[in-house]
Parts: C-alpha cells; structure tokens; sequence
C-alpha cells in the first residue's frame, strides 16, 4: 500500500475517533452542569481540548450554550467538530479507491449535516444532549459501515491503529478532565452523579454496574476505564487492539520499522497490562496520563517515519 494511502485512512479514522470522544465529553459536562449550574466550570475541558487562553477561556467557562458553540460549529476552533469532520472527509477523497462507496456516503451525510446552519441554530436553541447525540449516531454510523463493508486488508488496518491509537488518547482525556488540579478526588466516593455521567458518555455505565456492586466510588472507576479488558473504550482494550491490528502489516518489506514500533507498542502495554490502581495512584494520575499520551505519540512519530513517509 502506498505510504500516502495508509497515512490518509489513517488520519480519516483518527479524526472520526478524535469526533466522538469530545462529543461525549461535552455530554458529560453538559449533563453535570445541569446539576450544579451555580458552580460548575467548563474550564478543565478548555485547557484540555482547545487553544484559548486563559482570558479567553474566563471569559465563557460559565456559559454552556457558549462552550457547545465553540468546540461543535466554531470554524477558527481547529479542535470543533466541524472542522474534525471536515479533515475526516479531506482523507477519504483523497483515497476513495480504497474505501467502500458506503463509506464514503456516510462520511459525506456527516460532512453535510455539521455545514447545515440549522445546527448552529438547534444548538442555541433546542437539549443539548439531543442535538450531541444525533452528531454521535453520525459517528457509530461510519464505524458500523466501516467495520461491515471494509475489505481486510492493510487499509482497514491503518483505519483501526488510527482509531484505537486515538480513543487511548481520548480515554485518557475524559479522566483528565475529571481530575485537572483535583488529584485528591481519586479519594473521595460521594461525587456519585459525576462517575455516572462519565460512564454513560462512553457506555460504561451498565458494565461498571454488573462488576461492581458497591456503588460508584473513584477507584473503581478509573480500574474500570484504564484496565477492563472486555471495556471497549478502556485504554488497556484499545491498546490489545492497536497490538492486534499493527500485527497484520508484519512483512519482510519494513523489518526495522516494524520492530520498532511493535516494540513501542509492547512497552506501553505492558505498563498497562501489570499496573492498577495502586500504582497509578504512586505516580500521580496527571503524571501517570500523561505518560501515556506521551507513549502514544511516540507510537504515531513512528509510524510517520517508517510507514508514512515523514521522516
């Protein structure tokens, strides 16, 4: 496959991945915000998931309607869905001899419906959570298409590496959202309605029910999104993912760059793979997610070098 090809598949899945995961992430502080409008802060999700300064960032932490604008339909946004869509959608036309009609149609719906101004309009105007969800079936659709109309081969390959590469990233992201300068709150198991609005964004709220029967407390929590094996937005699931997929392009054409990213992949898994809780909590959840963006992007840097022709 060509190194032009595969790096556009990949960015058109990571870029989708990239979609949805904020999407849930505004439902879930939008969902908080209901509860505690008085006191609740948007402020740890901009300084994650935008470029505002802090000025900026002052100046709308406090209004919701605000925020979904900025970071759903705001154009000068690089991180709004919209424009996450719209570089989606640039991938897929430069490859779309590699991917399936019906792929393509489903990127284009969704590439049209977030252009509509009548999204803008329902955001100022209609739930939220409603409009949010509609833009997240948009996603589940192309994952649904992909995954039932895509040929397997190397190209639905790059697709998965992006797309778990990218929820480890975003998984990541929701619990730094949660804990940004509130390190202490891993300790405390009263913050029920939270926990709940954290599953439900990444539909985990009927596995952590079924595992754990004490209620929701911090620790359980963070066991379940980090470690969970059979989680399919957990970090440690989506790494045997990227482990599983990267495995299918081993050939003789590449033997340097694939040892060294199969190596890159290995190493963070298996910090993963034999840590909980108590460890992570000796190193400082921040310190500890951080370490693992840092590892994903070293995995990315390589695949750049080696198969994208970026060196």
């Amino acid at each position: 496959m060509l190194s032009r090809v595969a790096d556009s598949l990949y960015w058109m899945s990571r870029y989708l991945e990239r979609t949805d995961n904020i999407l849930r992430i505004l439902i879930m502080n939008h969902q908080s915000s209901q509860d505690n409008p008085e006191e609740f802060s948007w402020k740890p999700m901009l300084k994650i998931f935008s470029e505002l300064d802090d000025d900026k960032i002052a100046a709308i932490e406090k209004n919701g309607r605000q925020v979904l604008h900025y970071m759903v339909v705001d154009k000068e946004n690089p991180s709004s869905v919209f424009n996450m869509v719209s570089r989606s959608r640039e991938n897929a036309r430069a490859v779309q001899d590699n991917i399936t009609k019906e792929l393509w149609q489903s990127l284009n719906e969704f590439y049209h419906y977030v252009r509509d101004p009548q999204l803008e309009a329902s955001l100022r105007t209609e739930d939220p959570v409603t409009v949010l969800d509609t833009l997240i079936r948009h996603c589940m659709v192309f994952y649904g298409v992909s995954d039932s109309t895509m040929f397997r081969g190397e190209g639905l390959c790059f697709m998965n590496l992006g797309k778990y590469l990218e929820r480890v990233v975003q998984t990541a992201s929701i619990l730094e959202v949660k804990f940004k300068d509130k390190e202490s709150e891993l300790e405390m198991t009263n913050d029920t309605t939270f926990w709940k609005y954290l599953l439900m964004s990444i539909s985990g709220y009927a596995l952590y029910l079924k595992r754990y029967r004490s209620g929701f407390e911090a620790r359980n929590v963070v066991d379940q999104v980090l470690f969970n094996v059979d989680f399919p937005h957990s970090v440690l699931y989506s790494l045997n993912q990227v482990h599983r997929q990267f495995g299918r392009l081993r050939s003789e054409h590449n033997t340097e760059g694939y040892a060294r990213i199969d190596n890159l992949i290995g190493k963070i898994r298996s910090k993963i793979q034999y840590a909980d809780v108590a460890s992570v909590l000796r190193v400082g959840m921040h310190n500890y997610l951080t370490e693992i963006n840092d590892d994903v992007n070293a995995i990315g840097s390589a695949l750049n070098q080696y198969y994208f022709a970026y060196s």
